[in-house]
């Protein structure tokens, strides 16, 4: 049974790769700082460790203690808005911190690395769909991040042989079935979580940033991906990896992008609610089109997303969000540091 690594595992993404790893029958140990984590969707059966990447001895002594088979890495600042005016925040996080992260792992012979990329590296498209090849140009600091560290891990695959796979998407979105894990940031910067608290009376309204792009309607057009198929690329390629699978970049996304506005109305069918939309100006580092060209991925791990239609996205996400309309339980201290102090949860 192969003992996975998972930082960033009690976050969005991380904590339904995290779920579906158990399925699978693999070991996980989860690895988080909490900063924008949540206890709560980290099983009971997992190692769990508080730990930010900033901590070197922390990281060596979790390493000295663990077998690990690879590490799956989505501890990273994802805003793009935030990343423009905190770049050093970003850069300490995405960069220095994913090297400590390598280094700990070269140093206890652990070679492979499944990295949470962005499509973000490509800036403004020069062609879309985006593929691979594209020219990586990114606008936004939070791109930039996640480009040099893909630059990093190519020097580490030819200086100490570490075989990487970094999975390039954009929008994640969406819910696991059951409606038990979710996307629950704070603050919430993504466009559908939004759409669905204004839904829920929660805000007053939805803010469209930019109507005067080149797209049809005006608005920004992206790919969203559901949660659950990206989970899915995650485990085809970390099984790649551990059959023996060479280093290299793939896209996901679902080949077709929604504007701001056509996700605003299929959240208006999905919900049954009405939703107040205000127009504002652009934000700096938002590019008016990115749609994920995933051939490459589909022929050579053979990967089938499920979730096609925007509607059915978001018909997951609705049903989280109205679960737990106030996101995850806010836990008492006790409660949080009672959680931490079992041993499956303090990695004992």
């Amino acid at each position: 049974m192969s003992h996975i690594l998972v930082t960033g595992g009690a976050g969005y993404i991380g904590s339904h790769v995290v779920k579906l790893l158990l399925e699978k029958g693999y070991k996980v140990s989860v690895l988080d700082s909490l900063i924008n984590g949540h206890i709560e969707v980290v099983p009971e059966e997992v190692n769990f460790y508080q730990i930010d990447l900033a901590d070197k001895e922390g990281l060596d002594a979790i390493f000295e203690k663990n077998t690990f088979d690879a590490v799956m890495h989505f501890a990273a600042f994802i805003e793009a808005g935030i990343s423009m005016n905190e770049p050093g925040k970003f850069f300490t996080n995405n960069c220095s911190n994913g090297i400590n992260l390598l280094e700990v792992m070269m140093k206890y012979d652990v070679s492979k690395l499944i990295f949470s990329s962005t499509a973000a590296l490509y800036g403004d498209p020069i062609q879309t769909p985006i593929k691979e090849n594209h020219p990586l140009q990114p606008v936004n600091h939070y791109g930039t991040t996640k480009l040099i560290f893909e630059k990093i891990l190519s020097m580490y695959k030819e200086t100490y042989n570490l075989k990487y796979i970094a999975l390039r998407y954009f929008n994640a979105a969406g819910a696991d079935q059951g409606a038990e894990i979710g996307e629950d940031h704070d603050p919430e910067t993504h466009l559908i979580p939004l759409v669905l608290q204004t839904a829920l009376g929660k805000r007053d309204d939805i803010k469209i940033f930019g109507t005067d792009y080149d797209t049809e309607d005006g608005t920004c057009v992206r790919d969203y991906i559901h949660v659950s198929d990206l989970a899915e690329a995650h485990l085809l390629a970390l099984e790649n990896l551990l059959e023996g699978g060479q280093s290299d970049q793939f896209n996901l996304g679902n080949g077709k992008g929604f504007s701001v506005r056509e996700v605003i109305e299929a959240a208006k069918k999905v919900t049954g609610k009405d939703i107040k939309v205000v127009e504002a100006g652009r934000r700096e580092g938002d590019p008016a089109i990115l749609i994920a060209d995933s051939t490459k991925i589909k022929n050579k791990l053979g990967w089938d997303p499920k979730f096609t239609s925007i509607e059915d996205i978001i018909k997951t996400a609705w049903e989280f969000h109205m679960k737990h309309p106030d996101g995850f339980k806010k836990l008492s201290s006790a409660t949080f540091f009672e959680l931490l102090s079992t041993p499956t949860r303090a990695g004992n």
